[in-house]
């Protein structure tokens, strides 16, 4: 597939500020058209999150038009809307997002590194070969010779323990570089997270088995 910019040095002037990162609990803000070709747009600012770091992209709207895909291109986003916009470049435009999805992003996201830090800590595998994380479930790729099934009830009951015990979620940039933080534990990230482990609730895990030596643990919330 290949990703058009337009209006290439009035996007290199500028940097888009990415509301989800400042707020991600702000599901609407007023943008300006800085870019637009057809059904592509480019937004000065915006609380639409696109698909990176292994996390799904928000749904939504701008100016009531579905958003039907979001692309990251260097350090921004190509919107490609559902119908072709009457706004020009230069117009004001809303930016809505579903918030029961963007929650649930949050809190799978952060359940997410709350499962991987502990796996690794019983197993001593740190590395994952894969990880996703979309409305309804996360899940994490490992290799790893052994069935992760007598595992998972215990992980599963310290994952619980820690989401009652409401420790504090940070993020914070430096220098481009997003760092994820919860007691002792961080990684980078690009996702959207929520502030605390008690907002993450429930969660159960499953193992799933996708080839020789290699495993997966889908995590759900349960409600």
């Amino acid at each position: 597939m290949v990703i058009k910019i337009y209006n290439l040095e009035s996007v290199r002037s500028r940097m888009l500020k990415k509301l989800f990162y400042t707020d991600p609990y702000l599901m609407s803000c007023d943008a300006r058209v800085v870019a637009l070709s057809g059904k592509e747009v480019q937004l000065d600012q915006t609380v639409f999150f696109a698909f990176s770091g292994g996390q799904a992209s928000d749904r939504g709207v701008i100016d009531n038009i579905p958003v039907e895909r979001a692309v990251v291109v260097d350090d921004d986003i190509i919107y490609h809307l559902a119908d072709e916009p009457r706004f020009r470049v230069g117009d004001t435009v809303n930016v809505t997002v579903n918030a029961r999805r963007r929650l649930m992003l949050m809190r799978l996201h952060s359940a997410a590194h709350v499962v991987h830090f502990l796996f690794s800590e019983r197993t001593g595998v740190s590395e994952l070969i894969g990880s996703n994380i979309d409305e309804d479930k996360a899940r994490l790729d490992c290799a790893y010779a052994e069935s992760v099934a007598d595992l998972l009830p215990d992980l599963q009951k310290k994952a619980h323990d820690i989401c009652l015990s409401n420790l504090s979620i940070t993020v914070v940039e430096n220098d481009g570089i997003r760092t994820w933080s919860c007691s002792s534990w961080s990684c980078f990230c690009t996702g959207t997270h929520v502030r605390s482990t008690r907002e993450i609730g429930s969660i159960a895990l499953k193992r799933k088995n996708i080839g020789a030596g290699k495993e997966r643990i889908e995590i759900t919330l349960q409600e």
